[in-house]
């Protein structure tokens, strides 16, 4: 089969969906496929001419474009499937805001807090309790996430998201266990109990080598492990996605669920989160690629 790879783009998150891009790049070889890279910081203008060469396409690309929904709505002009998300869903999760009100109807857990979609001003006090988080609303990777605890923490967290031309999410800090859980297909992958070195799941804790301890499966009670699962779909349906997805929680001491958001394109290296969860059901990272291959044909 012939399969357009997308991957780079233009986002902060381009050099890890480059990094992600190589290893499905080698297990697609791995299964017989040929691989064309489309990176479209480079190859945009292409793209449409790109997808009709080819049998499918595999995006991994983070932030916008290629979670925004941006690219798959090219894709479906020129019918060419791809794993994932369709533009819709992949739009209403990256937009943290519009993701909130879709988890909250759904009937999910959501930490309190307020979408920012222009500086409030150096009056503004919201009527949060600190610690709190301040994020970019359509960011991901944890780039640009802050956990504050005072005001001057506050503003200077704002002031240098809205200097970036970012929205921003206040939320307040939910304390409990970090616990992130896959969908592959109609099915809840074993959750992952995150154990951060310092206050929060940052940028450092996902990628560097001495970064957070990921448990698989995440040693929490069966009960436990069922509402994460079940949460995972629920929040999964609600947004509308298809093939896979990733959902980031906090699970607290007395069993209360909180929802922080999803992820439509994971990452994918052979040690990123929803690859382990696979391989606890004795899928390879190789089989992991070609059973989203199989799920975007099947679209």
């Amino acid at each position: 089969m012939k399969v357009l790879l997308l991957a780079g783009g233009w986002s902060p998150e381009r050099e890890v969906s480059l990094k992600g891009g190589e290893q499905i790049a080698a297990a697609l070889k791995e299964r017989g496929h040929s691989v064309t890279l489309c990176d479209p910081a480079k190859d945009f203008e292409r793209l449409m001419d790109m997808a009709r060469e080819h049998d499918a396409a595999f995006i991994n690309l983070h932030g916008a474009p290629g979670e925004d929904g941006l690219v798959q709505a090219i894709l479906d002009r020129v019918n060419c499937p791809y794993q994932g998300a369709g533009p819709a869903g992949s739009f209403l999760a990256l937009h943290k805001a519009a993701a909130r009100q879709i988890f909250r109807d759904a009937g999910l857990n959501i930490p309190d807090g307020v979408f920012l979609p222009r500086h409030p001003g150096p009056n503004w006090k919201p009527d949060l309790q600190y610690p709190m988080f301040v994020k970019s609303n359509t960011g991901g990777s944890s780039l640009h996430l802050s956990r504050v605890t005072n005001e001057e923490e506050l503003y200077t967290a704002l002031n240098s998201l809205f200097s970036m031309g970012e929205e921003a999410i206040v939320e307040t800090a939910v304390v409990g266990r970090e616990v992130t859980c896959g969908v592959l297909g109609e099915e809840a992958l074993a959750p992952i109990l995150v154990v951060s070195k310092g206050n929060y799941f940052d940028y450092h804790n996902k990628y560097a080598p001495d970064g957070a301890q990921e448990i698989c499966p995440a040693p929490i009670a069966p009960e436990e492990t069922a509402k994460v699962q079940d949460a995972a779909l629920r929040a999964h349906h609600a947004l509308g996605l298809k093939g896979y997805s990733r959902a980031d929680f906090i699970l607290q001491d007395d069993g209360t669920l909180y929802i922080l958001e999803v992820n439509t394109t994971p990452g994918m290296t052979s040690t990123s989160l929803v690859p382990r969860e696979a391989a606890v059901k004795g899928m390879s990272f190789a089989d992991l690629v070609e059973r989203l291959l199989e799920l975007a044909l099947e679209r």
